[in-house]
């Protein structure tokens, strides 16, 4: 599902609410909760901060940020 290139911020936000979905998890966006564009998404327990939704994220980005999440390569 997930792949290492370069995905923009909406659609990072759609595929790890697909995840939250699969596994039952609490999944909220609060982009009030960030400097300028960015925003914070909680995953359970867990949370990362997403630059703006409009731009690509870069895979090594991606990368940190599933970490962050908790989000496994298989879950991907």
């Amino acid at each position: 599902m997930f792949d290492n290139s370069a995905v923009k911020g909406s659609e990072f936000l759609r595929k790890v609410k697909a995840v939250a979905r699969r596994n039952k998890l609490g999944y909220r966006w609060v982009p009030e909760r960030g400097s300028g564009s960015h925003g914070t998404l909680y995953l359970g327990d867990r949370f990362t901060v997403v630059k703006d939704l409009k731009k690509e994220l870069g895979p090594g980005l991606l990368f940190d940020m599933y970490k962050q999440l908790g989000i496994r390569q298989e879950d991907r």
